[in-house]
């Protein structure tokens, strides 16, 4: 298999297929589009499959020797995708849930998987004209429209004043149960993959995950949370790995911009 190294060129058409999709997304989105329901009892709506389409099209000019595996087309033998060792992991409409509410909250997320690790990862949010991404070479960056890029880091921690992130569509009593326990706090609810942006571009502190996600909800907004120097780690105190087991299904996780308060949401968890 050939390997790839993230380069400036080739963030910059990772940045264009991303878009395109986006695009693809809107011209559905702003029609009287219809959805159904998949077997995981996920929707599916048009905008799902052509931005899958254009990505998986795109991705494969660009680096035809590098497996693609996407929400769309997951069902690879483990015994097949075990034995990548480097690969690309999209979710072509992270958010499926917001974009058939109509609130702006969806995006598009590609990532590149080597060892078992997210190298790379692109975020991008159609409705809010803005692209995230981050490299293990070079950082983190935002960009707003065709705006010049600029990096991004996670800020520092209050933890007298913390601003938790929390899902818009999927409530937990887990994530109840520990807000009790915290004296102040503010709450951030957003969809999507753009809780990670909101961590790695400084505008929250944490992000505590508990209920089902899949690797591909949380690989590229991983590889941008950790290359701005934040924190991404299971509740049982290990690192996430993508497609080492037949399951695509994430542990609970917490992202977060310290790792002292990581430790402190882990010690009030058990």
């Amino acid at each position: 298999m050939d390997y790839i190294q993230i380069k400036k060129d080739l963030i910059k058409q990772l940045i264009e297929i991303s878009e395109e999709a986006g695009k693809a997304i809107l011209e559905v989105y702003n029609s009287d589009f219809d959805y159904e329901i998949k077997e995981d009892l996920s929707p599916l709506t048009k905008a799902d499959t052509l931005s899958h389409e254009i990505i998986c099209e795109g991705l494969k000019v660009l680096t035809p020797n590098i497996p693609i595996l996407s929400e769309e087309s997951s069902d690879i033998p483990f015994n097949i995708r075990s034995s990548w060792k480097q690969y690309w992991l999209i979710d072509p409409l992270d958010g499926t849930k917001e974009f058939i509410k109509r609130n702006g909250e969806f995006t598009v997320n590609i990532a590149l998987i080597n060892n078992n690790k997210p190298i790379f990862g692109i975020i991008h949010a159609p409705v809010l004209n803005q692209t995230f991404w981050g490299s293990e070479n070079s950082g983190s960056f935002q960009m707003e429209g065709k705006k010049e890029q600029k990096k991004i880091t996670v800020s520092s921690c209050d933890k007298f004043s913390l601003r938790i992130v929390a899902s818009r569509s999927h409530t937990s009593e887990k994530l109840n149960i520990l807000l009790r326990k915290i004296e102040k706090y503010e709450i951030i609810h957003i969809g999507s993959s753009l809780k990670f942006c909101l961590i790695a571009s400084g505008k929250a502190d944490i992000y505590p995950r508990f209920g089902p996600t899949s690797e591909w909800d949380s690989a590229a907004g991983e590889a941008i949370v950790r290359f701005a120097g934040g924190k991404v780690i299971s509740t049982d105190r290990e690192s996430l790995t993508y497609n080492s087991k037949k399951s695509y299904l994430n542990p609970d996780f917490i992202i977060s911009n310290d790792q002292d308060l990581t430790e402190m949401f882990l010690d009030i968890i058990d």
